[in-house]
């Protein structure tokens, strides 16, 4: 009882560890990366079928509206002079559903958790984030990268577009952009060493 106990410990410090890394890592790359997330009216399937409606006309609306090449301060400022525009289009589109759900725009700072996203892998911290709330919220919630633009058009093999990541890369150090990249796209993979402790064994534990 005592080896599970000491093993358990070590557990949670590794843990702890990984975290407080993942954190590090957001808080270099956070300032690069504006998240776009939405939260539905409910978990039903009709509430969250129109989060994923008003996702679409959003992301089309600031895709084809907001001035080419800004920079995220800039996009961030086009989204709070056009936001009343945005939040009045997506309670319109919901009404045309039959859904008068009120459409709350805002641009916060929210704490994301550790996420992959088509064939990255963002690490949790606390972003910039254009967040859009349906009625009260509190469905399941979606989300991607709004800048740069990491939205994948891909669903199927959800892969994000190269130029966004070209985008990215010249954003970040090379080292942390790296990081978000699978394990085995990394160009400083190493092979996986795997250690055994025949304590762990009789225990069950490897």
């Amino acid at each position: 009882m005592r080896i599970r106990t000491l093993f358990f410990t070590a557990f949670l410090i590794i843990l702890s560890s990984r975290t407080a890394g993942e954190e590090a890592l957001a808080s270099r790359i956070a300032p690069e990366i504006l998240r776009f997330h939405i939260l539905a009216e409910s978990n039903s399937s009709r509430d969250q079928n129109l989060k994923l409606g008003v996702k679409g006309l959003v992301l089309d609306y600031v895709h084809s509206q907001a001035p080419e090449d800004s920079s995220k301060d800039e996009l961030i400022l086009w989204l709070n002079h056009n936001r009343a525009g945005i939040e009045s289009m997506s309670e319109d589109w919901l009404s045309q559903q039959g859904a008068d759900y009120p459409v709350k725009l805002e641009v916060t700072r929210d704490y994301f958790p550790t996420k992959s996203y088509g064939d990255m892998v963002f690490p949790c911290g606390t972003y910039d984030a254009l967040r859009i709330t349906i009625g009260q919220g509190k469905g399941r919630n979606w989300w991607c990268v709004l800048y740069p633009a990491l939205c994948y058009t891909d669903p199927v093999h959800a892969v994000v577009p190269e130029p966004s990541k070209k985008t990215l890369s010249s954003l970040l150090a090379e080292e942390d952009y790296d990081a978000l990249l699978p394990q085995e796209s990394r160009p400083d993979k190493k092979p996986e060493v795997r250690v055994k402790f025949r304590f762990l064994e009789a225990l069950g534990i490897q």
